[in-house]
């Protein structure tokens, strides 16, 4: 049944075409990211869910008052 409703539509073929081409321009742009990125920002992010700043902070505005 699914076969012949999709026979039935004109230029079906071209679909699997763009999406893959969507997805390879996708992968080849995270690819460029990763390499292309500063070292020091993946090193601060990396970082990021070992630190509480929020916890210094209030320390720093308590012995200001």
């Amino acid at each position: 049944m699914y076969k012949n409703v999709l026979q039935g539509i004109d230029n079906i073929a071209i679909w699997p075409v763009i999406s893959f081409i969507i997805f390879f321009a996708f992968f080849i742009g995270l690819l460029w990211w990763v390499f292309t990125t500063d070292k020091k920002l993946i090193d601060k992010m990396k970082s990021m869910p070992l630190t509480d700043d929020s916890k210094d902070e209030n320390e720093r505005n308590r012995t200001i008052k």
